[in-house]
């Protein structure tokens, strides 16, 4: 089985893209969603989570406090970078369980916001990056969100910038509103069935 991890800047539409390889049946494992899963569920993650932001990381009824974390890590790169130390193993640990569960399909998708950043490309075969131009990002992300420009800026500052996220990628798809998807997409499929094949 293949891994092919995916991602893209804030707004590049990596989420749309993936959906595409969804219903060409291939399976998605969405790591954002996983992190915010284990979260809530991974016990070794929780009680790392309390012991670097305190009790108050967490209601009475075992969610998230989440608006506490984002203010604390939000202006503050060190405690975010502690944050995603503690929180991308357990990803990884969901990542594999969820692998050992799809059975056998010749290729999988892990879609990731910091699949670069956490070097979690490193435990696939290949990596696409879903671009956009920047403007283009601002703008859905502004509808999408409700948030303002600065927010949206302030947002993919804390992402690499996307030259360097092309460099690491094997695999480009232009998510530009001009150039259409779709037959991009099935392109790289077909690759991925046939690379799956030779193996």
């Amino acid at each position: 089985m293949l891994k092919i991890g995916i991602t893209g800047g804030i707004g590049s539409g990596k989420t749309t893209v993936s959906k595409v390889f969804e219903v060409l049946g291939v399976p998605v494992f969405y790591a954002d969603d996983h992190a915010k899963r284990v979260m809530v569920e991974d016990d070794i993650l929780i009680a790392a989570i309390k012991q670097e932001f305190g009790s108050e990381a967490y209601f009475a009824d075992g969610s998230l406090n989440r608006k506490y974390i984002a203010n604390i890590v939000f202006n503050d790169a060190d405690r975010l970078e502690k944050l995603n130390a503690i929180v991308h193993p357990a990803t990884f640990r969901a990542f594999d369980a969820w692998v050992a569960q799809v059975g056998h399909v010749p290729y999988i998708l892990k879609e990731a916001a910091l699949l670069f950043e956490a070097c979690s490309y490193k435990l696939c075969d290949k990596a696409i990056m879903v671009y956009a131009p920047l403007e283009v990002r601002i703008n859905r992300v502004m509808r999408r969100d409700s948030i303002s420009r600065e927010e949206v800026l302030a947002r993919n500052a804390k992402q690499m910038t996307d030259d360097e996220k092309i460099k690491l990628a094997d695999y480009t798809i232009v998510n530009d509103d001009t150039e259409l998807v779709i037959p991009q997409v099935l392109a790289l499929h077909q690759q991925f069935l046939q690379m799956a094949a030779a193996l």
